[in-house]
């Protein structure tokens, strides 16, 4: 007999002395595993609902998805990203609240013109939970937020401003453009630079042939992360594009694709969707909001839950008839604004970040928002008015500077999430590319895992 047969067996004379229901529980089948990201899993349940999803998106234009097993070979990648995103954002200690995800939730419900109940509803028709919901919010702030801290490594220079200028000055244009990346890895070998020129020259012939058109062509090859939305990178003016691409796109036809260009992330082809005249997307008025806000911080000497507590203390005292700008003096602990009351002056509203500026914006003059969370802490403010405000050389130099750094911190994030996932270990268990349990390729192409 084998040795571990009396144990087998003990197992089988203790289950069967339990309830039905309950060896039912126990036997339900453990959960496939669709890939081990370093400590953590992609599950296969997850893996077939962002597929679902992506799908689902593409009602009517199915023919534009790839074939099956590349959209799921997609669709984990950008799952295993997100799971390394979480966890570093987890380490460097950025957590999102249950407060700040009913929030977020209700106001994805407020935008649909739905309640909370209507909302969840609507999710179980999709087949989707709400706490699984409440999951992919929680990630996606979660990511928002690594990449919020991201953009305080980079800087823009008052000559890049200049430059900004002059061309702005000078009659430029905004462009409309997508792009596919076949991404290299940092210190990428010769071989390893040899097959990426063949994939993207691949591409690029299979453009050019007609085969498939470019957002076609980026759903199925690109290595972006905007790749399942055809590579789409929205309107640009000249500071906004590559320096690569800069010195050609202005002199190209609408619909061109020119490339491949070799850049810090890999090869890329861009093509030329729209143009249009800078100054007719913009606007000569800016609208400008005077606020006040208390902040309760979170850091070494005050956690989460005890500045959580504080702020919604200190918002019920405003409620219940205390002067916001006398309790911002004696609580807020922004040093720079407690001493007037709070207040932060005229600003636009992305002045202080997208979430601050969806308060400010969500609130009428003279209401005092729920609080909320940021970078900083937690927060409640007063919206006191709004104006328009002509656009001075100060707000063109302060709007031109945001533009060049948002553009520079996607260049430079885009290759930080590349050195994130070569670095990470990561097992396949599902598709192509998967693992047995000794980490041999069972596909026929080679597994892929990083390290």
């Amino acid at each position: 007999m084998s040795p571990r047969l009396p144990a087998i067996l003990l197992a089988a004379s203790a289950l069967l002395s339990l309830p039905f229901a309950t060896v039912a529980q126990q036997l339900q089948p453990i959960e496939r595993i669709a890939a081990v990201v370093d400590e953590d899993v992609v599950l296969q349940s997850e893996l077939d609902l962002a597929v679902r999803n992506v799908v689902s998106q593409y009602a009517g234009r199915e023919n534009q998805l790839p074939p099956q097993a590349v959209l799921e070979r997609q669709v984990l990648e950008r799952l295993i990203l997100v799971k390394l995103q979480v966890a570093k954002a987890q380490g460097n200690g950025i957590r999102i609240g249950d407060q700040e995800i009913n929030q977020a939730i209700a106001g994805i419900a407020q935008q649909n013109n739905m309640s909370v109940d209507d909302l969840r509803q609507r999710l179980q028709q999709d087949g989707l939970s709400l706490e699984e919901f409440r999951h992919s919010i929680r990630d996606e702030i979660t990511v928002q937020r690594l990449r919020q801290s991201y953009a305080n490594r980079v800087n823009v220079s008052e000559g890049e401003v200049d430059a900004a200028l002059a061309q702005q000055a000078s009659g430029g244009k905004q462009y409309h453009l997508a792009h596919i990346l076949v991404a290299l890895p940092e210190g990428a070998t010769a071989d390893q630079i040899a097959t990426g020129q063949r994939k993207v020259d691949g591409i690029k012939s299979v453009i050019d042939k007609g085969e498939l058109d470019f957002a076609a062509a980026a759903v199925r090859y690109s290595d972006s992360p905007n790749a399942l939305e055809g590579g789409d990178l929205g309107w640009r003016s000249v500071d906004e594009i590559p320096t690569a691409f800069a010195q050609v796109i202005s002199s190209l036809p609408e619909g061109e694709v020119i490339g491949p260009i070799r850049g810090p992330s890999g090869f890329q082809l861009l093509k030329l969707v729209d143009t249009r005249d800078a100054s007719a997307a913009s606007s000569s008025s800016v609208t400008e909001y005077h606020v006040r806000h208390i902040l309760v911080r979170v850091n070494d000497r005050q956690d989460e839950a005890a500045a959580r507590a504080k702020i919604d203390t200190l918002r019920a005292r405003v409620a219940g008839g205390a002067d916001f700008q006398e309790v911002a003096r004696e609580s807020s602990e922004d040093t720079s604004s407690r001493g007037q009351g709070g207040d932060l002056g005229w600003f636009p509203a992305d002045a202080y970040g997208p979430d601050f500026g969806q308060q400010v914006t969500a609130l009428s003059d003279g209401q005092v928002s729920q609080p909320f969370r940021s970078d900083a802490g937690w927060h409640f403010l007063q919206r006191v008015a709004q104006r328009q405000t002509d656009v001075t050389d100060s707000n063109q130099r302060a709007q031109i500077r945001d533009t060049i750094g948002r553009r520079k911190m996607e260049e430079e994030y885009e290759r930080y999430l590349q050195e994130m996932r070569g670095e990470a270990y990561v097992v396949f268990r599902t598709g192509d590319r998967a693992e047995d349990v000794d980490g041999n390729a069972t596909g026929q192409t080679p597994a892929a895992s990083g390290g």
